[in-house]
């Protein structure tokens, strides 16, 4: 989706004159999401709908009762369609890569980054190693995102205030460190395997990140948040070997591939 707008910004000189403009404020992030939460915007539900991948007969409410597109792009599902599985869930709907044994200063995306685990955060880096899964969601994706197992949360959710670059790999060939880049908000929770991170990282035409949850103690599959218009990705990040990831993520990723995982989809058991 959109894949010819994306490669005139990333691949042509004058897309890559454009950066500021596009990508370098919320302005016009902000304008699709005015644009977006408008009744006017209704007619654009039936061209992601019709899209293979957005499974729009989950939706909570059949498409004619949505009143703009971001109230059909932030829908509900129906109960059951996303069951738990055992152990460790997927936070999100979407295409997970993982990044095992890294240091605060290891650069992820591997090719062609710089940025690093101490970049995204921006301030408390974790000492020691850390395994990190990148959840990167498309448009035709459930856009709510949950709580992967339970746990308790510490302090709020801290808001580090970025860029508003694509994170679709068509951009991520040439901004490779979109996750340090791009606005971001961070919480820290705790588990029975040990501290961890979620990072919900805003991206192109992403208007808001709304975080939903409140208190401080969370079951497995509540719902944390949820992006309005845009692709998006969520950011899990453990201490090394504290989840044992299931086989065919970490072979899929060792092979440079993303593996598609459903929110609440199994992706390992703690260690």
């Amino acid at each position: 989706m959109g894949d010819k707008a994306l490669r005139f910004a990333y691949e042509t000189l004058l897309g890559r004159t454009l950066w500021p403009v596009l990508f370098g404020s919320k302005a016009i992030s902000a304008f699709l999401g005015r644009r977006y939460d408008s009744p006017k915007s209704k007619k654009d539900i039936a061209k992601l709908a019709a899209i293979p991948g957005c499974r729009a007969e989950e939706a909570e409410k059949p498409i004619s009762e949505y009143q703009s597109f971001n109230d059909f792009f932030t829908r509900r599902l129906k109960p059951g369609s996303r069951p738990l599985g055992n152990g460790i869930t997927s936070p999100a709907d979407g295409r997970l890569k993982l990044y095992l044994d890294a240091d605060a200063d290891t650069p992820f995306p591997l090719k062609g980054a710089t940025k690093s685990l101490r970049g995204v955060l921006a301030a408390d880096a974790p000492k020691g190693l850390y395994d990190i899964a990148v959840f990167r969601l498309a448009p035709v994706d459930y856009h709510r995102f949950h709580f992967p197992c339970d746990c308790t949360s510490e302090g709020s959710v801290r808001v580090i205030p970025g860029e508003y670059h694509s994170v679709n790999p068509i951009a991520l060939l040439r901004r490779p460190d979109v996750y340090a880049d791009n606005e971001r908000q961070v919480l820290k929770c705790r588990a029975a395997f040990g501290d961890f991170w979620l990072i919900d990282v805003g991206a192109f035409g992403v208007g808001t990140i709304v975080q939903t949850f409140s208190g401080d103690t969370h079951s497995k599959g509540d719902e944390k948040g949820y992006f309005k218009f845009g692709g998006s990705t969520v950011i899990l990040v453990a201490q090394a070997g504290a989840i044992r990831f299931d086989d065919d993520i970490i072979k899929n990723s060792a092979d440079g591939l993303e593996t598609r995982v459903l929110c609440g989809e199994r992706i390992g058991v703690p260690a």
